[in-house]
């Protein structure tokens, strides 16, 4: 018999353990101290750093510039995820009970859903972008619009939006999103999002990326400054994809072979799902951290980027500065007036 623990994960980590949590339930309790530490880092660094790359990003948009769309896009959908880490803060502290309303529940368990997703797809795009851009370099020029990457980037947040609106559906009472049993249907779900929203963007992400490393190393006519940069974006690009996203989707790949091997049954899986337990919960906890790696890795993998940040640090500085002179000189100015004449 499966050992009783107290509940089950909850999500960001839903649907990853697949235990009924009336029969077989994981030891959640132990790594609440790591999540809380993983999600309160991510939102305190994520916030500012994702901040910086919309209005980085959005300056470029301005100025014509057709990869500053998708980094925008990226940027605005991870403060959206950011802004729900301390929810699940506050839930995984009050013992994974939820207290605000299913609705919020819900809303909350959408942006996760779709946040990696979303995150996953622009991946992509960023990556043939820069494949048309440096591979086809001449039969592109001035065929790559703004108007192209505006309307792809609408795209994507419509085809995952409308993939994900079924959790609105689901119904949850005084938990939020805890795992349900593991069936065929769910073994399913995890086999159609490792092949559709991870191995065919990899495909995507692996082709694109070897065909720019393979042009910039046989190019004459690109410097080596501009080679460095085209090759440091497509490595961020698949750094990310690989470290962030890859041990999720391995996991889900995992339990849904496991219960065709098990045969669904309930004893093994419980078993088995209390044994993954802890590396479920750090590979999860590395696909969050994906909204820390898009803008530092990314926006200032850019010229411009550095230069805008560069100009920005320059100035806090001089603000810097003139605040100590102003603290020191109104210090200064206090004790002179309080000594005796």
């Amino acid at each position: 018999k499966c050992p009783l623990f107290i509940r089950t994960h909850p999500l960001p980590g839903a649907l990853l353990t697949g235990v009924s949590p009336q029969n077989c339930t994981v030891p959640v309790n132990e790594s609440r101290v790591f999540l809380v530490t993983v999600y309160s880092t991510v939102c305190v660094l994520g916030l500012p750093a994702n901040c910086l790359t919309a209005w980085l990003t959005l300056l470029q948009a301005r100025q014509g510039h057709v990869l500053a769309v998708y980094l925008f896009c990226l940027a605005l959908c991870e403060l959206l995820y950011i802004s729900t880490l301390p929810l699940w803060v506050v839930y995984i502290q009050n013992g994974h009970r939820w207290l605000l309303g299913p609705r919020a529940c819900k809303v909350t368990a959408y942006i996760f859903f779709c946040n990696l997703y979303v995150s996953i797809l622009f991946l992509c795009c960023i990556s043939c972008d820069r494949f048309l851009a440096v591979v086809y370099a001449l039969e592109t020029r001035g065929r790559r619009h703004q108007k192209t990457a505006i309307l792809v980037s609408v795209s994507v947040f419509i085809l995952v939006g409308l993939v994900h609106y079924p959790v609105f559906q689901m119904e949850e009472e005084g938990t939020c999103f805890e795992p349900l049993p593991m069936d065929r249907e769910i073994a399913g779900y995890y086999y159609t999002r490792f092949a559709v929203g991870f191995a065919i963007p990899l495909s995507v992400i692996a082709f694109t990326n070897e065909r720019i490393f393979r042009n910039i190393k046989m190019s004459t006519g690109l410097s080596a400054a501009q080679k460095a940069k085209v090759k440091h974006l497509a490595v961020a690009v698949v750094a990310i994809f690989l470290l962030c996203f890859t041990p999720y989707h391995l996991v889900l790949l995992v339990k849904a072979i496991a219960f065709s091997y098990y045969r669904g049954d309930a004893g093994l899986m419980c078993t088995f799902e209390i044994k993954l337990y802890t590396v479920s919960v750090v590979f999860l906890s590395l696909a969050t951290v994906n909204s820390v790696a898009d803008p530092i890795i990314y926006v200032l993998a850019t010229e411009v980027s550095r230069q805008e940040v560069s100009r920005i640090h320059k100035g806090w500085k001089k603000w810097s500065m003139k605040t100590d002179v102003a603290k020191l000189t109104y210090s200064k100015d206090s004790q002179e007036a309080r000594s005796p004449t």
